[in-house]
């Protein structure tokens, strides 16, 4: 599959880092699971790694985080 955003590169499995940042908070997942392309290095992530990425966001930033990085896991 052709990257959305370069429009040369392919999209491969592999990882990525995803930062996600909601009223002056700043959630950073490491290792998260995503097709990359090979040539600019974007990613697209799944519908259900996306859904659990924001629902640990919003449970770190609901316990008052403010900075969080954590290494992903797939919830069980």
């Amino acid at each position: 599959m052709l990257c959305t955003l370069c429009k040369t590169g392919e999209l491969e499995p592999g990882y990525a880092t995803v930062t996600l940042e909601h009223n002056g908070a700043v959630v950073v997942f490491k290792l998260v699971p995503a097709r990359v392309c090979q040539n600019c290095g974007d990613y697209q992530l799944s519908a259900d790694v996306a859904e659990q990425l924001y629902e640990r966001a919003e449970a770190a930033i609901a316990k008052g985080a403010e900075v969080e990085v954590s290494r992903w896991r797939m919830a069980s």
